[in-house]
């Protein structure tokens, strides 16, 4: 898929031919990956993006920038490294978490498609090659003990990501793009794109504003209110839950902890 990334246009004619002259195998007859098992580099994830989310997460008591506004001033970057990922149907270790405080954050997340560095906002949708779903569990207790998010997210198998890439001519109009996420047939999450704090073209401004970005790399866009520790008492992940984290018109990426 890097390749494929990589190549561009003519990535995707190639592939588009190959797919031409494939066998049709039904859906139960393979096993999807995630899109993109190993990133090139740790992926770039944005924290309290969405206006309600950052309030609730900023009254959760589990902000340790609670002294200062609600909604950020600036984008919040952090990273995930590349062994969090995990593809469609595989199990989310919450064993792993010695907190037992395992959440849910369901994401837009933007691939990267050309190298680029000093990316202007009005050029930032050049530089997109598509949109998958990521998944940013997060250990919630080792993110406040910690107060800062690295440790607390960077567990392994805390990113799903799929099931596919939809690329960039597919979406002309992302903001429209809808996100619900489900637990156990419950709904917890549910927004448009439209509502982040900072859109897609700002973060790929302040990313790549003395930073290059790579074909490949992964930008997770934030998560919307509805998770966890937005309920009293908190609503963790225990083993058996199943995530289900849709975004239209991507699709839905489903997972279950262990």
């Amino acid at each position: 898929m890097l390749e494929i990334v990589a190549g561009g246009a003519g990535g995707l004619g190639r592939l588009a031919s190959l797919v031409g002259r494939g066998p049709r195998l039904s859906a139960g007859a393979v096993t999807l990956k995630a899109p993109i098992p190993r990133p090139p580099r740790n992926i770039f994830c944005v924290g309290k993006n969405y206006h309600d989310h950052a309030r609730e997460f900023h009254n959760s008591g589990f902000d340790a920038s609670s002294g200062q506004s609600a909604i950020p001033e600036r984008p919040i970057i952090f990273s995930k490294p590349y062994t969090t990922v995990i593809g469609p149907g595989e199990k989310i270790l919450g064993h792993l978490d010695p907190t037992q405080s395992v959440d849910y954050e369901n994401e837009l997340a933007v691939v990267i498609g050309r190298e680029g560095r000093g990316i202007s906002q009005a050029d930032a949708y050049d530089f997109v090659f598509g949109y998958t779903i990521v998944n940013d569990v997060t250990a919630r207790v080792l993110q406040q003990q910690h107060k800062q998010w690295f440790i607390g997210k960077g567990i392994d198998t805390f990113c799903p990501m799929g099931p596919c890439i939809l690329t960039r001519d597919e979406v002309p109009s992302p903001e429209g793009m809808e996100l619900t996420t489900y637990v156990n047939g419950d709904l917890r999450q549910r927004a448009t794109v439209k509502d982040l704090i900072f859109d897609i073209p700002t973060l790929i401004s302040v990313i790549s504003a003395g930073m290059t970005l790579v074909p490949g790399d992964i930008i997770a866009t934030g998560t919307p209110s509805g998770v966890g520790i937005g309920f009293t008492p908190p609503k963790y992940l225990k083993r058996g839950d199943v995530v289900r984290a849709s975004i239209t018109p991507i699709g839905e990426l489903v997972n279950e902890i262990a």
